[in-house]
Parts: structure tokens; C-alpha cells; sequence
């Protein structure tokens, strides 16, 4: 269970971050420096984050994707096209150890709050932007979300190997993985700053972070100069490892050794399938995948999922029951380990939150604050930044701050 208190200090405890992002990749990406103890400072124009409509709502302004992605974090709510919401949001960049934002480069440096402006008020800074492309390509000024960036990476095109058309997996799969990595290059640009270093501008392209992400297993021939072959990890590409289906239903299992195969096949009564192979030559056996694998279908197509997860766990193989999103709430292991938490929130009444997935034995994460209220904390956060209450005043009046 996420602690909602502790005595111990998570593990970024003290670290301010100052959260310019939108959307997805970058809420989730401040999100987790939050679980992990950071206070977040969420800046949003006066209208709210975009993505405060998208998914189910019981109220306007706060989606079900919303409150995914923005608990331990304040909300501040602030015209940064205005002088004054420049100039007010620099004073409190004065005190954060962070910036992250999602802009196009050009879109902050026009809004005066790039990383030189930033620095030049505060240079211990760490100033970190997800860029849709790296800024010295000369796709560096394009626009770019999760749609654009599965196909430029080649992640849409994996289904045409099975003959299939392209297709984007339907996940927001490249802002949330270039939302992690965001994470891990904001924690060791810091680790490098409380070593003795400097503040320092960071940059994480979403393309290129896709690209060596999809390659990782899929660089195939061309991992050669000269290529030894095409690009693609055959195994998958050919049609191995798929889901296995049952008389009720599927499971995906995974024979990963050869000992694996030999039980198995011996187990459901069919050494005669794993002696049609060389199981023992894994070089073999990756070329004969499909094959294989269908001659496992065959069989299981006879048997239950429940038969099947018996004889698997019986035998040590890796093995599941296909779930669907709607049944994982109940999953027995999640259930167990208490992922989804049940909280009040002060808008949205009873809400589930998943728990952060990472355990600290001496710092734990923490769930700190609700998602919040478009700019619940606007007044708070610019007093802290000794902001006095006249000047205050007069960018609620202008309707430059927003104030829920």
C-alpha cells in the first residue's frame, strides 16, 4: 500500500520541481518525481491542461486520465502570455531544482521562459525538455504526439511483417515511454548537481528515444557494417510467441527453454511433437518458431485455461491468462499487492488511484496530494515565492492568475 504519511523521507524529499508540461508524457513523467517525493508545482493556463477533458469525467476539468496523471502535485494556474505570468512565474522558478516542460523550443523561447532565462535567475537549475525531435535535425521544429512519433519509429509498421497493415498499438505507448525516461535523465542530472556539479539543460527527443527503444531487439542485420541482413528480430516477426488459444478462452505461456518444450510436450502427452525438433540447438528451434509453436496450439486447443495454468505452473513455465484492462482491478497478484487504492478526493468523491510500482525498503513513495482543482494552489505557491499579496491581487483581478 502507497503510504499516504511517513516518518521516513521519500527519496527526493526537498526537491522542487517546476512542471511546465501538458498532456501525458510530461504529467506522467512529473507524476513519478512526485511519488518519489518531489514537490511539484503543475503550471496550467487559465483554461487547465488539454487533457482535463479527455477520458470519463464526473466533472468537467477532471478526467479520469487527469487524475491518472497529476496527484502529489499543485496546481497553478497563471497566463504565461501575459508580462506579469512571466514575470511572476520567473520569481518562482528562482526556488525549484527542476523545469520540465513538453513545448517546441521556439513556443518557450517566445514566452521568455527558455532555458537561458531560467538559468539566468536560477543556474543550479535543472532544466529538462521532451522535445518531439532532436534540436540539431532538421525535423527539429516540427510538432510531434504519440501518433507521429509511433509511426516515425517504426512501431506501426511491426504488424506488416505478419501481413497485416499498419497500425498504431493502441496505447499511448511513445509519450509514456519517453515520459520514463524523462525521469531517469532528470534524477541523474541531479545525482551529477548534488555531486558537486552544475545545474545543466537536458533534452529527451521523443524520436530518437522511440526509435533506439523499437531497435533494441529489432536492429537485426543492420546491428552490422556491412548489414548482415534485414532489419527485424525474426522470432517476433514471423509470428512466434503468440497467445495460445484454449477451449475457453487464451493464455500466453512461454517455453523458453528447451527443457521447457520437452516437458511440456511430455506433460501433455506428446513427446512425439518435441521429437520432431532439435530442441536442444536454440538456434534451431528460433528458426522453427512458428512451427512450433503451432504445434503447441494444436494441442492446447483441446484443454482449458485452467488445465493449461496447472500443468505451467506445475512445470515452472511462465504462463498467464490473457486479462482484459477491465479485469485487472481484480487480478489476484494486483489485488494482493494493493495497486489500485481507493481515496476521497475533495471534488470527485470516491475515486481508485494506482499506487506507485516501485517499493523503497527506507524511503517509500508517498501519496501525498489528490490530483488538483484547476489553480487550487495558485495564491499558495506565489506567496511562497514571496510574491506579496498586493501584486497577487492584481493578477487575479486580470484574470492572469486563476484561483479554484
Amino acid at each position: 500500500m502507497l503510504p499516504t504519511s511517513t516518518t521516513a523521507a521519500a527519496p527526493l524529499a526537498g526537491i522542487r520541481v517546476l512542471d511546465l508540461t501538458a498532456i501525458v508524457l510530461g504529467p506522467l513523467a512529473t507524476q513519478w518525481l512526485g511519488d518519489y517525493g518531489a514537490e511539484v508545482i503543475k503550471v496550467e493556463p487559465p483554461e487547465g491542461d488539454l487533457i482535463r477533458a479527455n477520458g470519463t469525467s464526473r466533472h468537467r476539468g477532471m478526467s479520469s486520465i487527469f487524475l491518472a496523471l497529476n496527484r502529489n502535485k499543485r496546481s497553478l494556474a497563471i497566463d504565461l502570455k501575459s508580462a506579469a505570468g512571466r514575470a511572476a512565474l520567473l520569481q518562482v522558478a528562482e526556488g525549484v531544482d527542476v523545469v520540465v516542460h513538453n513545448m517546441r523550443v521556439a513556443a518557450i523561447e517566445r514566452l521568455g521562459l527558455g532555458y537561458a532565462a531560467v538559468a539566468a535567475v536560477n543556474p543550479r537549475v535543472v532544466y529538462c525538455v521532451a522535445t518531439g525531435f532532436g534540436q540539431d535535425g532538421p525535423d527539429a521544429a516540427r510538432p510531434a504526439f504519440d501518433d507521429v512519433i509511433q509511426a516515425a519509429c517504426g512501431l506501426a509498421a511491426l504488424p506488416t511483417y505478419k501481413g497485416g497493415v499498419p497500425d498504431f498499438i493502441p496505447s499511448l505507448i511513445a509519450d509514456k515511454t519517453v515520459g520514463l525516461v524523462v525521469v531517469n535523465a532528470v534524477l541523474a542530472a541531479l545525482l551529477h548537481r548534488e555531486r558537486g556539479g552544475a545545474g545543466q539543460y537536458v533534452e529527451v527527443p521523443m524520436l530518437e528515444t522511440m526509435a533506439t527503444f523499437t531497435l533494441a531487439e529489432h536492429l537485426g542485420g543492420l546491428s552490422f557494417d556491412p548489414p548482415a541482413g534485414s532489419a527485424g528480430y525474426a522470432r517476433l516477426l514471423a509470428g512466434g510467441r503468440q497467445l495460445t488459444p484454449t477451449s475457453d478462452g487464451h493464455v500466453a505461456l512461454l517455453p523458453y527453454t528447451a527443457a521447457h518444450w520437452q516437458a511440456l510436450f511430455k506433460r501433455l502427452g506428446r513427446a512425439d511433437i518435441a521429437n520432431k525438433y532439435n530442441l536442444e540447438d536454440r538456434h534451431e528451434r528460433n528458426a522453427r518458431i512458428v512451427e512450433l509453436y503451432a504445434d503447441l496450439q494444436a494441442v492446447a486447443r483441446s484443454l482449458s485455461k485452467a488445465e493449461i495454468l496447472a500443468i505451467c505452473d506445475e512445470l515452472d513455465i511462465p504462463v498467464t491468462k490473457a486479462y482484459r484492462l477491465d479485469e485487472l482491478p481484480t487480478h489476484p497478484h494486483l489485488a494482493a499487492v494493493g495497486l489500485f487504492q481507493t481515496q476521497e478526493h475533495p471534488s470527485e468523491g470516491r475515486i481508485v488511484a494506482m499506487r506507485s510500482p516501485v517499493r523503497f525498503s527506507g524511503t517509500p513513495a508517498v501519496l501525498a496530494r489528490h490530483a488538483p482543482r484547476l489553480g487550487e494552489h495558485s495564491v499558495e505557491v506565489l506567496r511562497e515565492a514571496g510574491i506579496d499579496a498586493e501584486w497577487i491581487e492584481s493578477l487575479r483581478q486580470a484574470g492572469t492568475v486563476v484561483q479554484a
